[in-house]
């Protein structure tokens, strides 16, 4: 940890959490009550209730599940960072590929840490995001600083950067080889929703049909899954 970290958390700083997971939000829990400059005072599953906790309590720092019920929870962190724009974002997440961190980070959070990372390094990274710092894994800021030197170009063919985050949604569950009533089950939308996602899509990436759409949601999923 940075001595600018060391000095920034003097005080007691209050924390809610927001995460589905009974047990693994009371692990959390179990973990902050044992250091004394940390309290979470406040709990929430999703992110309506996430709202309201946050708007009662005031808390210094938000750790955040990605997976919330009814899709991934940038919308609220989108939200979280225009309506309290000092208040910290920390994103605790399963998902171990970067590009859920350089969406987290886009969409306004201070920092991202896996679960699988969290068990060794979460008060470190808690402690960071305070002190007004970023928190990424160090391979992980090293490629984003390139990116950025490189400018928006660089990646401009992905589809992480090409599509939306509720189209990147999709398409990866396509990638995973969900049929189209089963995403729109999973993201609590129609079809009809889902279809349109589709088609926003096939012309972003320039997929003449639906086949070749999912033949290249299957090639992405797959070399996302191997790095």
């Amino acid at each position: 940890m940075s001595e600018t970290a060391e000095r920034a958390v003097s005080a007691v700083s209050r924390v809610v959490l927001v995460e589905d997971h009974p047990v693994f939000r009371k692990g959390l829990v179990d973990l902050l009550q044992d250091v004394e400059d940390l309290h979470v005072c406040g709990e929430a599953a999703d992110a309506a209730e996430g709202c309201r906790v946050i708007d009662e309590v005031a808390p210094d720092l938000v750790l955040m599940d990605l997976s919330l019920p009814h899709g991934n929870a940038l919308p609220l962190v989108r939200d979280l960072r225009y309506r309290h724009p000092a208040l910290k974002i920390l994103v605790v997440s399963m998902h171990e590929e970067r590009m859920y961190a350089e969406r987290s980070l886009r969409a306004g959070a201070d920092g991202y840490i896996t679960k699988a990372e969290a068990v060794d390094r979460l008060i470190e990274a808690i402690r960071e995001v305070l002190a007004g710092n970023f928190y990424l894994k160090p391979e992980w800021a090293a490629y984003l600083l390139r990116q950025s030197m490189r400018g928006q170009n660089a990646a401009g063919a992905e589809p992480e950067t090409l599509l939306s985050d509720r189209e990147l949604e999709v398409f990866t569950l396509l990638g995973q080889g969900y049929a189209t009533r089963e995403i729109a089950e999973r993201l609590q939308r129609s079809p009809k929703t889902i279809v349109s996602h589709r088609e926003h899509m096939k012309y972003k990436l320039g997929a003449p049909n639906n086949s070749a759409l999912l033949r290249m949601a299957t090639i992405w999923f797959m070399n996302l899954s191997e790095n």
